[in-house]
Formats: C-alpha cells, sequence, structure tokens
C-alpha cells in the first residue's frame, strides 16, 4: 500500500504527464498549417482550446491528496508527457496521412495506382459551357498527367524559347515521324490552385536544346509527376529528375545522362515512391538501369542494370503476403525487384516490342499487357514467385489479341478494363481467369486515337481520346454509355479525379470539371 508521500509523488507525476501532453500538443500545433487543404481548422481538429493557460487550468491545478503541483516540478517530466502526447499523433497522422492520400491523385495512375479514385465523385456530363469551373491556357506542350495533392493540382511543361534556329532532325536507326528540333526549352513545374486555376508558382528547373525531337504525337514532358504531400518529384528524363517542395523550391536534383530511345521516339517512364525511397526507370538504346533514391535527400541507393531496351512502362509497387515489391514491365521480360538492395526476385517473357502500357496488381496477379507488331497479355502469379517464371504455372493466364499499347488497364473492384491498341474499343475481364465479360464495346463518339488511360470513380468509367471526347460509361456487367462530351482540345494525358472534380491537361489548356455548388 502507498504511504501518503508516494500517493502524493504519485499524483503530481499524473498531473505531470497531462499538463506535459498539453504543452506537447500546442507545440505540435505551432508546426501544423492553420488550415487544412478542405479550409478546415487543423487545431480545433485537435480538440484543444486556442489558449494555453486554459488549457492547463482545465486540468487540477493540485493532487487528488491535496499536495500543491508547481509548475517547476511539472516540468521535470514534461519530456515524458511530449513522447507520450507525440506518440498518440503520430499514430493518428499516420491513419490520417494514408487516408488523405486516397482522396487525392498523387500520381500518374492514381492513389491505389490501378486508375480508380476511391473517394471521389466527378460529373458526368461538361462542355465548354457547362459544369466548366476553370479553363487556364498552358505554356508549352506537354503530356505529363496532372496529379493533386490537397488544395494545387501539379503538372509539367516544355516550353519553347527564344528564336527559332536551323531545324535539327532525329538521326536515329528507323527513325520516322519524328518532330525537328528548333528551339531551346524550358522545362516547367508548375502548381495551379484547385479552387481557382491561378497559377500558385512556376518553377524553370532546366534550359537546353534538347538532342531529340520525339515523335510527333508525343512530347517533351511526357513522365508525370509524384507527390507525397511535402514533396513533388518531378522527371524530365535527359532534362533530370527533382524534387521540389510545396512551394516550388527545388530541395534536390539529379543528372542522369542523356537516353537515346528506339526511333527517337522520346522518353516517357514516371517515377514512383515505394516508402522513403523515389523509383526511377531508364531503359534506352543504350544502357539500362533501374534507379532508387532516397526521396528526401536524393541520394543513390542503388543503381541495377537491366538487359533491355528502350521501354516507356512505369514501374508497379506491390506488396503482397506482407513484403513490398517492385515490378516492371518491358520487352525482354517483366521482372520484380527487392526494394531495399534492387535485386531480381523474378522475371517472366512474353510481353513484345515497344512496351508503354504500365502493370496493374489483383490479389497477388501482376497483369501487364502491350501491343505493337503483336499483341500480349498475361497475369502472373505473385505467390513463391522466383527465378525465371516463363513457362510456369506462375503464369496464371495469357492473352494475344486486343491489348492496350499506350494506354494502361484500369482495374476497377473485380473487372479489368482495357483499350486495344489505340482504338476506341473496350475489352472488360476477369482479372483472376483473363475470361471476357461480354464483347468488346465499341466507344461510339471518340474518332481519333486514345492515349490517355481509363480511369474510374463513382460506379463510372471515364475514357477519354485524342479529339476532347471524353465518354462516360456505368461500371458494371452492361458497361452502358452514360454520356459523351466534348472539349475543344485534344488530350493524350490521363485525367485526374478528386473529390467532386475531373482534371483534363490537354495541348492548350488544363480543365477543372465541376459542378457549380462543388465546392
Amino acid at each position: 500500500m502507498l504511504s501518503p508521500l508516494n500517493h502524493s509523488q504519485a499524483a503530481s507525476r499524473s498531473a505531470e504527464l497531462r499538463f506535459g501532453a498539453v504543452d506537447a500538443v500546442f507545440d505540435a500545433e505551432r508546426n501544423l498549417p492553420s488550415q487544412s487543404p478542405n479550409g478546415e481548422c487543423q487545431r480545433s481538429l485537435l480538440g484543444l482550446g486556442n489558449n494555453r493557460m486554459e488549457s492547463r487550468n482545465s486540468l487540477r491545478a493540485e493532487s487528488e491528496f491535496g499536495v500543491p503541483i508547481t509548475w517547476s516540478r511539472l516540468r521535470h517530466l514534461a519530456v515524458l508527457g511530449c513522447l507520450l502526447a507525440l506518440s498518440t499523433l503520430a499514430d493518428e497522422a499516420g491513419d490520417g496521412a494514408r487516408t488523405e492520400a486516397r482522396r487525392n491523385w498523387p500520381a500518374w495512375r492514381g492513389p491505389l495506382a490501378n486508375g480508380v479514385a476511391p473517394h471521389a465523385n466527378p460529373p458526368v456530363h461538361w462542355s465548354e459551357t457547362n459544369n466548366l469551373r476553370w479553363k487556364i491556357p498552358l505554356p508549352g506542350k506537354a503530356h505529363s498527367s496532372p496529379i493533386v495533392f490537397g488544395d494545387l493540382v501539379f503538372l509539367l511543361a516544355a516550353v519553347p524559347v527564344g528564336a527559332a534556329q536551323e531545324p535539327v532532325y532525329d538521326n536515329a536507326p528507323g527513325v520516322h515521324d519524328s518532330v525537328p528540333v528548333t528551339h531551346r526549352h524550358q522545362f516547367l513545374v508548375i502548381a495551379v490552385n484547385r479552387c481557382n486555376g491561378k497559377t500558385q508558382w512556376q518553377r524553370v528547373v532546366r534550359e537546353e536544346f534538347p538532342h531529340e525531337g520525339g515523335h510527333e504525337t508525343g512530347s517533351l514532358a511526357s513522365s508525370s509527376p509524384t507527390a507525397d504531400g511535402e514533396r513533388l518529384y518531378a522527371f524530365f528524363g535527359s532534362r533530370g529528375l527533382y524534387c521540389l517542395n510545396r512551394r516550388g523550391k527545388v530541395k534536390w536534383q539529379k543528372d542522369l545522362g542523356r537516353m537515346q530511345t528506339l526511333h527517337a521516339h522520346g522518353e516517357g517512364s514516371s517515377p514512383v515512391l515505394c516508402g522513403d525511397a523515389l523509383i526511377v526507370c531508364w531503359d534506352q538504346e543504350g544502357d539500362s538501369y533501374l534507379y532508387a533514391f532516397d526521396k528526401r535527400t536524393g541520394q543513390q541507393r542503388w543503381k541495377v542494370p537491366r538487359d533491355e531496351k528502350t521501354s516507356w512502362s512505369t514501374p508497379l509497387v506491390v506488396e503482397h503476403e506482407g513484403k513490398t515489391q517492385i515490378v516492371v514491365s518491358a520487352t525482354k521480360r517483366v521482372r520484380g525487384y527487392d526494394p531495399a538492395t534492387g535485386s531480381q526476385l523474378w522475371a517472366c517473357a512474353g510481353l513484345t516490342d515497344n512496351v508503354v502500357s504500365a502493370p496493374v496488381c489483383w490479389k497477388g496477379l501482376v497483369i501487364t499487357g502491350n501491343s505493337y507488331y503483336q499483341q500480349a497479355m498475361l497475369a502472373i502469379r505473385l505467390a513463391g514467385a522466383k527465378g525465371d517464371l516463363t513457362g510456369t504455372d506462375h503464369v496464371a493466364w495469357k492473352l494475344n489479341r486486343m491489348t492496350p499499347y499506350v494506354s494502361s488497364p484500369l482495374l476497377y473492384d473485380d473487372t479489368l478494363y482495357f483499350l486495344r491498341h489505340n482504338q476506341n474499343i473496350l475489352s472488360r475481364l476477369d482479372p483472376a481467369t483473363g475470361t471476357p465479360r461480354g464483347e468488346p464495346l465499341r466507344l461510339e463518339g471518340i474518332g481519333d486515337f486514345l492515349f490517355a488511360s481509363p480511369v474510374g470513380a463513382a460506379g463510372r468509367i471515364y475514357v477519354t481520346g485524342r479529339d476532347g471526347t471524353t465518354v462516360v460509361l456505368r461500371h458494371d456487367r452492361e458497361n452502358a454509355t452514360l454520356a459523351v462530351n466534348h472539349l475543344a482540345d485534344s488530350f493524350s494525358a490521363s485525367p485526374a479525379l478528386v473529390d467532386r472534380e475531373l482534371y483534363l491537361h490537354g495541348e492548350r489548356f488544363l480543365y477543372c470539371i465541376a459542378e457549380a455548388d462543388a465546392r
């Protein structure tokens, strides 16, 4: 049994912990922005008053046994109180950060890397005069897809500057349909306010005369950025890799050299985040590599050679049976890598030339496909995957028709959607077996190629063509057409879906599609 003195000491220490926790919360509050992206007051969300002394006084100023508690005595265990309070805040912040990430569109294929926005509910109908919140002109051509985090939309651009020079034509083997280079270009990272479309900041990260012009349907800024809420990562391929903070300040940068692409068609793979690492695929006609950089410092963690030629596919980070791996699709092999060391875990042949489309993952199956001279798609079982999986029972199913070229599949619930080559024909499969769910659908209203990848939200599918047309379908077994919408621009970038908004990055304009009351 405790003596009166020990009772008093215990009560004092209990009060010290409580006061220390209050101080810790207020100290943490000072480092929070006054408002969250949705306009709510961050500090009020903590559940404390705005005055430190009021909160202190709300605690009892003396112990249960009447022993006075002096402020000097309160301080000697304040550190422990801070640790307890901040530990709780950290746990809550971790859960909140994961939820917040899913409400954003932090990378090219969305928060789940499959084209789905689980919390979005964008409009079904729009035009140049209907459900258009804002439309802003862009400084230069780019097929980079927009991403959205918090109250900002981020996008990339390549802007010709200065006087025109003598055209420089690409001379790569097999070059065709190439655009000559006539200007120096500035490579820009741009942040736009979601509410009003005003440019928050614009940063020129590099200026140079490009060594390749690229394909006539491409752009010099086709890689999409990615963000983690604190930092933005922009990859311009031969023009460098950049990390910026939310105010547009460059925190670190890397020059990976000059890429030589097949037929000089240009560059396009996007970086992906894997824990605290940033993953970059560098597949080209020269030496190919997969890189991992520390996302905070830019320090190179590892660099592994790849026996591949040019591909444009973006890596996929997957977690299976509690372990994370990085999957990269390419012509010779689809490969899985250990994110800690870069060591190859498994490889599987089966795709064909010019791999652009990115893989998706469904319940332990990696599904990837492409279409060029030949068509191919395969589903690879990750359970027990090790070594060369080609021709083994780790290949769950394969297809050799109707597969996508430039666009990537949409994996929505238990249905896999993808386009035939670059055409307006949509297939629907059971991802477990590869069995078709009905006949392929022709998307009436789209009259040009499709480069943008389909996206999904709120039980709907959105497919955008280069002619400015977006077909909206119901996400069910019938997939009835709900709307055919048209804008006066050309779209190769994939849409971004956040809250009740849809963002479309055209060759001339950036659009925010939202109903009038969606604020």
